[in-house]
């Protein structure tokens, strides 16, 4: 079989390698101590109070943990499955570890679950109790007037009247010694089950991922050993604790010893980002892509593009020879962002290029990442020393990726090897088998490098568009064109019969686009059907005359609906009517 490796990114510093949860807690306890570990909203600002905040040291976060896990070790939890639900909060990951270090396994769940779809889980993952919010109250009433879910208990993040509650099994775990000691006596086996991860694809249902404690460490130390994620940063916890991005990217942030923070609402982000200084974004790249279209089009309305072009040039011209004054010269812009944001990681999908070096211009470093739940989650990313706009850079260290069977322009099925490959799929050994066929972990994207051994991701294998003349398209590649136009809040490229009746063999592309009626007013004038028609057929007859005739869009759908997305912002495109 041919293949084309991928080359490792080189390590940037040393990092411990822990080999379970108890262990990355003690360390970072002991290495971090009193320093802020997270700093909590207790009450939000009004016009005649400010807010106010609580924060945890990491070596209070460690005591924490075992209170709280002595308290569920009390109550029988030994040996048990805890399903998790809920908004991310300080309460939710301190649940979370607490259960790993030593009681079983754990199993986040999807906050915005249908009482169905919650069920359906719980009796899939064999969950023996549920710790959950307020917000699901309704829903935990449901389930305990089920007669099939009589066996489990409840826990509650806060304090409600029936169910026990964070703070106050805190309270109590602290003042047990013997429950304290016994805890703190459990084997944690870093090799075992410790979580069942629900994945959240867009193309069908979701499988259940088996993660041990190993699995996740090394990741952490893989992606720490090769980024610029530094102690005293601040990270605001955006993405969902349920997906493996959010929660091993949580746990990872806790090892490199940063401050973490937690958003008020989609809406306040950049509010937010600005009230903690934040210095450190993990996100995806929709959000991303949204600041930087937020923060062009605010330059544009005050007239300032010009002088913006003109301090890029500056700016370029000084970098060339080893003086970088973008701090200072986009100043305006980095006080819009709280003035510390330097450093935003993006992944679950593709990031547009010129998001990614328009924020790399003006002095925000971002890197691109890429990964799966099955592996832990992440394989490949760019790092300071190796950035290339629209590539993941290269595979991350102790990581193995490599093409196989490259066609004539070198894509091919990228497929993955190391400690981050996940145990296998819950009770599922076809689809295991299937995924693992050959030895190697098969990704489901198609991939190439190019002559520095920068990688980049071509499309899902799946999603490829045939035509009937053999050539292959990869829609993502011509969604990032689209998604170029300012208007344009999301799109979706796919094929369709060229005739409704006739050979369906005989594709066309077709285009869905979700546009933004404000921005397309400003930008194209267009304000009737009529001339929002007119604009968008305009812009992808230019987008047309860029590409070869076969890459040629023929069909457009225009909407202002929001698509179906996953948690992580991936449209569902088995969802969509079109």
């Amino acid at each position: 079989m041919r293949f084309i490796a991928v080359p490792e990114l080189r390590p940037i510093r040393e990092v411990p390698l822990y080999n379970d949860f108890r262990e990355l807690l003690d360390g970072c306890a002991g290495r971090f101590g009193d320093d802020p570990a997270f700093q909590i909203k207790i009450r939000r600002e009004t016009k005649t109070t400010p807010a106010a905040y609580r924060t945890r040291s990491f070596r209070e976060v460690r005591s924490d943990v075992d209170a709280l896990g002595a308290a569920f070790w009390r109550r029988g939890m030994q040996g048990k499955r805890l399903a998790i639900i809920g908004k991310n909060r300080y309460e939710w990951i301190l649940g979370y570890w607490a259960h790993l270090c030593g009681l079983g396994v754990a199993v986040p769940l999807d906050k915005d679950l249908p009482l169905e779809e919650l069920e359906q889980s719980l009796v899939k993952a064999r969950a023996d109790a549920l710790y959950f919010d307020l917000a699901h109250m309704p829903l935990v009433e449901k389930l305990q007037a089920n007669e099939a879910f009589s066996h489990m208990q409840f826990f509650c993040m806060d304090d409600a009247a029936g169910f026990p509650g964070t703070q106050g099994m805190i309270e109590e775990g602290s003042s047990d010694a013997e429950a304290l000691a016994a805890y703190r006596g459990l084997p944690v086996d870093g090799k075992a089950l410790a979580v069942i991860l629900f994945t959240s694809g867009t193309s069908g249902l979701a499988k259940a991922v088996q993660l041990s404690q190993f699995n996740m460490t090394h990741n952490i130390w893989s992606v720490l050993s090769a980024e610029d994620l530094r102690h005293g940063d601040v990270n605001m916890a955006f993405l969902p604790y349920h997906h493996t991005f959010g929660s091993t990217g949580q746990t990872m942030m806790y090892a490199a010893g940063m401050k973490s923070v937690y958003c008020d609402g989609l809406k306040y982000i950049q509010k937010n980002i600005v009230e903690y200084k934040v210095s450190v974004f993990i996100c995806v790249p929709l959000l991303i892509e949204a600041v930087y279209k937020r923060i062009m089009a605010e330059v544009e309305k005050q007239g300032k593009m010009k002088k913006l072009k003109t301090g890029l040039k500056l700016s370029n011209a000084l970098r060339k020879v080893g003086i970088d004054r973008r701090r200072k010269l986009f100043a305006e812009i980095h006080e819009k962002l709280g003035g510390g944001l330097r450093y935003i990681v993006s992944g679950a999908s593709p990031l547009d290029p010129k998001v990614e070096q328009g924020f790399i211009d003006l002095g925000v470093m971002v890197v691109q990442g890429y990964g799966m739940t099955e592996t832990s989650p992440v394989l490949a990313g760019e790092n300071p020393e190796h950035v290339r706009p629209g590539s993941i850079g290269h595979s991350m260290p102790g990581v193995s990726l490599r093409i196989e069977d490259p066609n004539e322009e070198g894509i091919g099925e990228l497929v993955a090897q190391g400690p981050n490959m996940m145990l296998g799929y819950y009770e599922d050994e076809a689809a295991t088998a299937e995924i693992f066929a050959g030895g190697w972990l098969h990704t489901g994207d198609l991939a190439s490098v190019d002559k520095d051994g920068y990688l980049t991701i071509r499309g899902r294998k799946k999603n490829v568009i045939v035509l009937k003349n053999g050539k292959n398209i990869y829609p993502e590649e011509i969604e990032l064109l689209v998604g170029n136009l300012p208007y344009v809040s999301e799109c979706l490229v796919f094929g369709e019969p060229r005739a409704k009746d006739g050979d369906s063999k005989d594709l066309m592309l077709s285009v869905r686009i979700v546009y933004d009626p404000q921005r397309m007013q400003e930008t194209r004038g267009a304000v009737t059907p009529e001339e929002i028609e007119a604009a968008v057929e305009a812009d992808i007859e230019a987008i047309n005359g860029s590409l070869p005739k076969y890459k040629h869009i023929y069909r457009r759908y225009l909407t202002t609906e929001p698509m179906e997305k996953t948690t992580t912002g991936k449209v569902k495109r088995y969802k969509q009517n079109l």
